[in-house]
């Protein structure tokens, strides 16, 4: 199987026994070292992740004796099972592609291994990346250490770990004034995970300027929705009709998604107002 092939093609689309096809690429070191990297980049789609799978990625994290991008590859290539199992908390194993022993196996292992100083800095960086999608306790000592660091690399991982752990607005907002391009994208994102309300001019003007870069932009977009749902209706609505396609679909659905927040803000209301209803009738009665 050329692996390469597979980047053309959504991973539903893979043909049957793509997983395993990877699995014995990642265990064979003598293996091409593209084909390696890309069977761990192709490992972590949850299509093909099984525990066979997770073990091969841990093994490489592990390895010293493995690349250093292959090894943070691996690590990276974990997250999107750990969100996926940390959603479900297991409420329903058959749909969760690991098992629960081996969630709790890759959670101790990434954490040991991040602590780990000896361990590449690109590998740790990755492993926490990886591991904050099912977040624990000692990430918000971890993002916030790497934060202060004054590297920038670290402070990067820092901020786009900041979109999945909650309790770091302030940190969010001073990213957003940041020259570093990569990081200023992650402080839009987390700026619109968390409602980071003081973010609005900013990402806002983002969104309008037709001089921000694409990707900037279309993550700016997408915050606008949860950072101000009412507020971001008329400015998406003037990008709907944009010439760019991928505007215009991002404007489409952030709108959708403001509508639905305005409707459960406003349910929000009404029932704030029945509670003071229902208390004005009981102190009448008593």
């Amino acid at each position: 199987m050329d692996l390469k092939i597979l980047h053309d093609s959504p991973p539903w689309e893979w043909p049957q026994g793509a997983g395993k096809t990877f699995l014995t690429i990642l265990r064979d070191p003598e293996a091409d070292a593209a084909d390696r990297l890309l069977a761990a980049e192709f490992a972590g789609e949850l299509v093909v992740m099984n525990d066979a799978l997770a073990d091969a990625l841990l093994s490489i994290v592990g390895s010293a004796a493995e690349p250093e991008e292959l090894r943070a590859q691996a690590a990276i290539s974990l997250g999107p099972v750990l969100e996926e199992a940390d959603i479900d908390e297991f409420d329903d194993p058959d749909a969760i592609p690991i098992s629960e022993k081996t969630f709790r196996k890759i959670k101790q292992f990434l954490r040991k291994a991040y602590l780990d100083s000896g361990v590449a800095k690109l590998v740790r960086r990755r492993i926490l990346e990886a591991s904050v999608r099912a977040q624990e306790e000692w990430h918000v000592a971890a993002i916030r250490s790497a934060y202060t660091s004054g590297d920038q690399e670290w402070k990067l991982t820092a901020v786009f770990c900041m979109d999945y752990v909650r309790g770091f607005e302030k940190q969010i907002w001073e990213a957003l004034e940041s020259t570093n391009s990569d990081i200023h994208y992650q402080a839009v994102r987390a700026a619109g995970t968390w409602e980071v309300d003081a973010a609005w001019p900013h990402v806002a003007a983002l969104a309008i300027s037709e001089e921000t870069g694409k990707p900037l932009r279309l993550a700016a977009i997408e915050a606008l929705a949860t950072l101000r749902p009412k507020e971001s209706a008329a400015i998406l609505a003037g990008l709907i009709d944009d010439e760019d396609e991928d505007i215009a679909e991002a404007a489409s659905e952030a709108m959708s998604m403001a509508e639905g927040f305005s409707d459960n803000e406003f349910d929000e209301e009404d029932e704030d107002e029945d509670d003071e209803s229902e208390s004005g009738n009981r102190e009448t009665i008593h």
